[in-house]
């Protein structure tokens, strides 16, 4: 199965599949405390450790879609991820999204999820999107809610108690 590898454009990201040479700006991002504190994912140990990742992740070749790097237009830097992520355990697409703290508060989150979410409805033909969210985690709650995903109630993921949103088309 060839995936999308390249997303959505957005007035200011390019989204697109991340290689090797993002590995630097993967780990700055994977390894940052106040980023990964959201996440309940341990923070990545090491350089290797991220282009490992990677060189590893299959989604687009396994299910046709992923979580894009989010590359700042102005500046061609990767500054986060977003995209969509089959989640065989709870039989739905998440929609997911990390930026470096640096470009908190600027609006980029919700441009890269709206995106994402238009692009899994209309490009994918998906039905149903959810996002996870970490409780306590208020600013990607507000994301969600800006892109206009409806609260579900609470969910078990890997070990965590998450909030869901539900967006339908």
């Amino acid at each position: 199965m060839s995936g999308h590898r390249i997303g959505p454009r957005t007035p200011r990201l390019d989204h697109r599949a991340l290689v090797v040479a993002d590995a630097p700006a993967f780990f700055a991002l994977n390894s940052h405390p106040e980023v990964m504190r959201w996440t309940g994912e341990p923070p990545l140990a090491s350089l290797e450790e991220a282009r490992r990742a990677i060189e590893q992740y299959a989604d687009f070749d396994t299910v046709g879609f992923g979580r894009w790097g989010c590359v700042l237009r102005s500046s061609g830097e990767v500054i986060g991820f977003c995209g969509l992520k089959r989640l065989p355990e709870l039989n739905c697409v998440d929609v997911g999204f990390r930026f470096l703290p640096a470009y908190w508060g600027q609006g980029l989150a919700t441009e890269a999820c709206a995106a994402s979410i238009t692009y899994g409805f209309q490009v994918l033909g998906l039905e149903r999107i959810v996002g996870l969210v970490l409780p306590g985690n208020g600013a990607s709650v507000r994301v969600l809610e800006k892109c206009g995903a409806k609260a579900k109630g609470t969910v078990q993921y890997e070990g965590h108690e998450a909030l869901i949103f539900e967006s339908v088309p």
